[in-house]
């Protein structure tokens, strides 16, 4: 694994923070497959794209308010991980 130098701490926040962003895009976006397309908005392919970039912000949102919690884990274990790999370059 490659060693964490100094000052990667932001790097490594903002890493673990688009994962978490990442990985709620990719929930939300099951929780949205279910729900069926309003006719009245007409549907079709513009507004798939248009909910899957829309899903996607959702997810960076909530990461970027605090998340769920999965970018601090992230970031403890890649730390914990780097400790038992003898620590930073």
């Amino acid at each position: 694994m490659p060693r964490l130098g100094k000052g990667a701490g932001p790097e490594l926040d903002k890493t673990a923070r688009d994962f978490e962003a990442v990985f709620l895009s990719s929930m939300f976006s099951q929780m949205w497959s279910g729900l069926e397309v309003d006719p009245t908005f007409g549907g079709g392919h513009a507004e798939e794209m248009w909910r899957g970039m829309m899903v996607e912000e959702y997810g960076k949102m909530v990461a970027s308010s605090g998340g769920v919690g999965i970018a601090q884990q992230m970031k403890a274990q890649l730390l914990r991980m780097q400790e038992v790999a003898g620590g930073p370059a």
